[in-house]
């Protein structure tokens, strides 16, 4: 039997380049571009195979995170770095309402993210590391504006997903970067703490651990799934829509 397929979601303003150098390029990376995470979901639901394993930074892992909600059982594996489970603060919708009227008003994704790289590298990595700053400010130049905007728009659906992963079972991998100032290792924890059976890992980076970390973060995708093949699957939460009560997924 074949394996099931690895689907990667990248974080905001980032590209495929956060993958580089990490061995998993047989990767599907569908665009995270759609204004809204239900609608999100539902184009991935259409699009992808029958059943896959499904990994995300950030944006990209609480789509895969609100995927798996939906539809686990399409989902073989779930691999969640770097991200928050819960709903938005009232501040998160600021930041990203400034955010959503500088793009407006002619300024570009890049400016953006050259603004908050000491929240998205570790100190060590913008200090001695050149190359990786290059790389996330150049990720952002390849980002146009109307996917950010959209991708703005879609972390104000997001909610709290902590409650419906508590009856999602799916084997989990749960990666937290020791020096991410943005979603930190806390957060994950609180996230494999809702998943029965998750495997936590901790790798010594900021925010875009596979750009910092790509051999670790890789060799540790590798090897846990090859084993979610094996992982007999356990009741998984009833699929369809949580959105009536809960809010858009």
């Amino acid at each position: 039997m074949s394996a099931a397929p690895l689907v990667l979601l990248a974080g905001m303003n980032c590209t495929t380049d956060l993958w580089t150098g990490c061995g998993l390029d047989d990767a599907l990376t569908p665009a995270v571009d759609a204004d809204d995470l239900d609608a999100q979901v539902d184009r991935l639901l259409r699009t992808l195979p029958g059943r896959f394993v499904i990994g995300g930074l950030s944006l990209g892992a609480i789509v895969a995170m609100a995927l798996a909600v939906r539809a686990p059982e399409r989902v073989v594996g779930l691999c969640v770095t770097a991200a928050n489970a819960k709903a938005p603060t009232p501040r998160q919708r600021e930041g990203w309402a400034v955010w959503l009227d500088r793009l407006s008003a002619g300024e570009s994704p890049a400016a953006l993210q050259a603004g908050i790289l000491p929240v998205l590298l570790s100190a060590s990595a913008r200090e001695t590391r050149p190359d990786l700053v290059e790389r996330t400010i150049r990720m952002a130049e390849e980002t146009p504006s109307r996917v950010l905007e959209a991708q703005l728009r879609l972390q104000g659906s997001r909610i709290d997903l902590l409650p419906h992963l508590r009856s999602t079972a799916v084997p989990t991998l749960v990666v937290a970067g020791a020096d991410d100032a943005l979603c930190p290792p806390d957060f994950l924890d609180e996230i494999a703490a809702a998943l029965t059976g998750a495997r936590q890992e901790r790798l010594e980076a900021g925010h875009l651990v596979p750009l910092e970390r790509p051999s670790e973060f890789g060799a540790l995708v590798r090897a846990w799934r090859a084993g979610t093949d094996a992982v007999p699957r356990g009741a998984s939460a009833r699929s369809g829509r949580t959105g009536a009560s809960h809010g858009p997924l």
